[in-house]
C-alpha cells in the first residue's frame, strides 16, 4: 500500500473535525439535540411545534457550507466512478441501515461515541468494519480502483 502524499492532507482534516466537533457540541449543550443527520432529516416528517425550524437551519448550513467554501477557496472536484442507478441504491440501502441501526455515522459515529454510549461504539464498530471489508473487496478480490 502507498500513500498519496498529495491527497493527504492532516491540517484541513483536523479543522473540519473541530467544526463538526463543535458544532455538534454546540448543539447539544445550546438545544438539547444529537447532531445526527438522519435523525435531524427524519424529524422534518413528524410535525412536533418548534422542532421544524431549527432542523430547517441545520440542514440550510449543511448545503450552504459548500457554497460558501468555494467563494473563498478552489472548489473540489469530486471524481465517481458509478452511475445513477448504482448511487440511488446505495443512497436506498444506506436510508435503510440508518433506520436498522437507529442513526447514521454521524450520530453514532460523532455524537454517541463523545457522550460514551456503548451502542454508538457498537454501530461505528459496524460501520467501520463494513467499510473496510467493502474497500478489500471492491480492490483486492473484484480488481477495482
Amino acid at each position: 500500500m502507498t500513500l498519496d502524499w498529495t491527497a493527504f492532507t492532516p491540517a484541513s482534516a483536523l479543522a473540519g473535525g473541530l467544526v463538526i466537533g463543535g458544532a455538534a457540541a454546540l448543539l447539544v449543550l445550546l438545544g438539547g439535540r444529537i447532531a445526527g443527520i438522519s435523525g435531524i432529516l427524519g424529524g422534518l416528517l413528524r410535525r412536533v411545534p418548534g422542532e421544524r425550524s431549527w432542523r430547517w437551519a441545520f440542514l440550510a448550513g449543511l448545503f450552504a457550507a459548500p457554497w460558501i467554501y468555494a467563494l473563498v477557496a478552489e472548489p473540489l472536484r469530486p471524481r465517481i466512478d458509478a452511475s445513477w442507478g448504482l448511487l440511488l441504491v446505495a443512497g436506498l440501502l444506506v436510508g435503510v441501515g440508518t433506520r436498522y441501526g437507529a442513526g447514521c455515522t454521524s450520530g453514532h459515529g460523532v455524537c454517541g461515541l463523545s457522550r460514551l454510549s456503548r451502542r454508538s461504539a457498537v454501530a461505528t464498530a459496524a460501520f467501520m468494519a463494513a467499510g473496510f471489508a467493502t474497500v478489500f473487496v471492491a480492490r483486492h478480490l473484484l480488481g477495482g480502483v
